[in-house]
């Protein structure tokens, strides 16, 4: 096998001709708002807490996590030419599945960082060291590349069958298995299966966190400070619900073998709509995103 062909939008004329400008417009978008939370973050000096620590690095995710898909989707579509090499397709899988697990570790380290700003404040800036939060960026960063080497090496360890034909814009695990011959898939599913198990564990830590902020928030005794405690989790808490939510729509509910209009919806949602949302969830609610924003302005 030498290449893919990526056949996502073939089946629906309209969408063919809406996808170009369309997806260059979200791409677009994205890349500001992501590259203009960076900018922010580190040039601000009222910008220098743990919480905008983690956020610059999940603008950068974002920025990376999107390019890997949607710009050579792009070129294929204005190009008509919709293969994909071998090891592009292989190199596409690692880098979205790795971007992807890091993105949701550095999610898990954001629910910390909240969790100890609100249920332990006196010792937020000791617990939450510089030291500490660069090495817990360093861990999400080693475990997506671990995450995405394991499921890159489980996913063409497997011989193929053909027709070589992937009905996605990019490739992901779950169009590429469905080439693979049959029976041929266990090491693969075994690893989807722990990795599900894992990252279940994970999240059962992050409804444990808030848990906590929750149960300290309604102890606040004004209700203008239960608002203003809960609104700084808000942002954190409507990225992890649309990733999460996403994602597992894109994995659990499309079928993999035959392209239709509810696959290219849901791996738009997965891939394309949560690094473009992020940075309005978190401007958007964000006073002192909108002051450094209005200084660069004025």
């Amino acid at each position: 096998i030498t290449e893919f062909l990526l056949m996502g939008f073939t089946d629906d004329q309209v969408l063919q001709g809406l996808y170009v400008p369309f997806f260059f417009l979200i791409y677009l978008t994205a890349l500001m708002g992501n590259l203009l939370i960076i900018i922010l973050t580190t040039t601000d000096q009222h910008l220098q807490s743990p919480m905008y620590f983690f956020l610059k690095n999940l603008s950068l995710i974002d920025i990376c996590y999107i390019s890997v898909t949607v710009p050579k989707s792009i070129i294929n579509s204005v190009t008509k030419s919709y293969s994909i090499s071998f090891l592009g397709c292989a190199s596409q899988i690692f880098l979205f599945i790795f971007l992807a697990g890091t993105e949701y570790a550095l999610l898990i380290v954001m629910s910390y960082d909240r969790y100890v700003a609100i249920c332990h404040p006196l010792y937020y800036e000791i617990t939450m060291n510089r030291s500490t939060c660069l090495q817990m960026v360093i861990a999400s960063w080693a475990s997506g590349c671990v995450y995405g080497s394991i499921h890159v090496a489980g996913t063409f360890s497997v011989p193929f069958c053909g027709p070589y034909i992937v009905h996605q814009f990019f490739c992901d695990i779950p169009s590429v298995l469905t080439l693979a011959c049959s029976g041929e898939q266990i090491l693969e599913y075994a690893f989807v299966i722990a990795s599900f198990t894992f990252a279940f564990v994970c999240f059962l830590f992050l409804i444990a966190s808030y848990v906590f902020i929750f149960s300290a928030v309604l102890r606040i005794p004004s209700a203008q400070g239960r608002c203003k405690t809960f609104s700084t989790c808000i942002p954190h808490l409507t990225v992890v619900i649309l990733f999460l939510f996403s994602g597992t729509a894109n994995y659990l509910w499309t079928n993999s073998k035959s392209a239709s209009s509810l696959n290219l919806f849901m791996s738009v949602l997965y891939s394309v709509l949560p690094p473009s949302l992020n940075p309005l969830i978190y401007s958007l609610r964000n006073k002192d995103m909108k002051a450094a924003l209005g200084k660069i302005l004025r």
